[in-house]
């Protein structure tokens, strides 16, 4: 039976994704049942939940045994592990995929983190994902540093979709946005057919109040309100760019698709806050929401809607920001640290997968 308040929620407007992966939940059926009973139409993955998945599941041995056979360097064992759960779930939701001709059912995999300040390296993997996965549902995140922003227009220059991460303020979605409407530019020049172009951009949520809270007064009337005034502005600033009166005109012309906006970082860190907060603030038409397992699980028991959030909102998130500023919050500071952060966490993880995967290597025999 199909879960009520997911429904709503995806009736709304607003794509229901899940943010986590493993083989478990693929031969489970678990990430099947999910879309069939909670409205999930896409997987987002990062190192953190493969290194999770891989640490803690058995259900990786045989397929671990043979890409070790194939190659025990573990850059190519990983390679071959994440891509294996990331082709077959792309496979699981191809269904999806065609339904909503491209908007849906997608699964994002991860150019390596190590590689956020090194454009050339990241338009070259996200190349080589793109050929190892092989699927058209498939998704190659990318972070909006400096460096990424000119990897997203080359890669989607190449015809391939993209999910920008690590995104903290409508500055830099703005950036991101301009990144993706010049690749879109690019792919025409080349001849590629953009309607069959699709990108997402993940704006961070629940960090940038964890990071403000810390900096606030306990008592503070401002606490836990960042985080979504900051994204709403994003949907400001999406509402200008894509305005087929400006740039995005000829694009639209030619087939060409917005780049949807994306909450990521939905898990509320803060247990005084509702922990549906990050879904029932952020509802509108157009967008995704991307929830680990916990806060899916929370909107499905009681999440409420009360219409759309996010649009009309534009001036009282402009106060929220600007009395911030006022109590002394360096918001340009707060953002840089957090896209520093993110960087920081994820090359950490991945060298956590890393880790993981070379001790499991090591009690697989040579030979084996």
């Amino acid at each position: 039976m199909t879960n009520a308040n997911l429904a709503a929620l995806s009736a709304a407007g607003v794509s229901v994704w899940l943010d986590d992966l493993s083989r478990q939940l693929l031969t489970s059926g678990e990430l099947e049942k999910r879309m069939s009973t909670y409205s999930v139409v896409g997987v987002t993955t990062n190192p953190a939940i493969f290194q999770a998945a891989l640490a803690d599941s058995s259900a990786y041995e045989s397929a671990l045994t043979e890409a070790v056979r194939a190659d025990r360097d573990v850059d190519s064992v990983v390679r071959s592990l994440t891509t294996a759960d990331v082709r077959d779930a792309c496979d699981l939701l191809a269904g999806v995929f065609e339904a909503t001709d491209g908007v849906d059912g997608r699964v994002s995999l991860e150019v390596d983190p190590r590689l956020a300040e090194d454009t050339e390296g990241t338009v070259a993997q996200a190349v080589e994902l793109s050929d190892v996965v092989d699927r058209p549902n498939l998704m190659i995140k990318i972070p909006a540093t400096t460096a990424g922003l000119p990897a997203i227009t080359e890669v989607i220059g190449r015809g391939i979709d993209v999910n920008v991460t690590l995104i903290f303020s409508a500055e830099q979605y703005r950036a991101v946005a301009e990144a993706y409407l010049s690749g879109l530019e690019r792919a025409a020049d080349a001849g590629h057919d953009l309607s069959r172009i699709h990108s997402v951009a993940s704006v961070f949520v629940s960090r940038l109040d964890t990071e403000i809270d810390s900096r606030l007064p306990g008592d503070s009337a401002l606490r836990g309100r960042a985080g979504l005034a900051n994204a709403r502005l994003c949907q400001d600033v999406y509402d200008e760019v894509y305005d087929t009166t400006g740039r995005f005109g000829d694009l639209a012309a030619r087939g060409a698709h917005p780049q949807r906006l994306l909450w990521a970082s939905t898990g509320v860190k803060d247990p005084a806050y509702p922990d549906t907060l990050y879904i029932s603030g952020l509802v509108t038409h157009g967008t995704v929401n991307t929830m680990p397992f916990a806060t899916m699980e929370a909107f499905a028991d009681h999440g409420q809607l009360q219409g759309d959030t996010v649009r009309g909102t534009g001036e009282a998130s402009r106060e929220t920001l600007e009395a911030l500023r006022a109590e002394g919050i360096d918001l340009d500071e707060v953002f840089s640290l957090l896209e520093r952060q993110g960087v920081s966490k994820f090359v950490s993880a991945w060298d956590d997968l890393i880790s993981t995967v070379t001790a499991r290597i090591d009690e697989i025999p040579s030979g084996s």
